[in-house]
């Protein structure tokens, strides 16, 4: 699952890095919103399990 965090990260990371620069369509930012949440969601419904 570290993969995955990672990967999250480099995601959120790249999409800000396209709305700063305007780089990419509007599909594209909706595509990497979605996978943020759903990034954010993991971590939060993972960390909660490990407690």
């Amino acid at each position: 699952m570290t993969f995955f965090r990672w990967l999250g990260g480099f995601v959120i990371l790249f999409w800000l890095i396209g709305l700063i620069f305007k780089l990419g369509g509007a599909l594209i930012n909706y595509l990497l919103v979605f996978a943020a949440l759903i990034f954010i969601l993991d971590a939060l419904f993972n960390r909660k399990k490990s407690l």
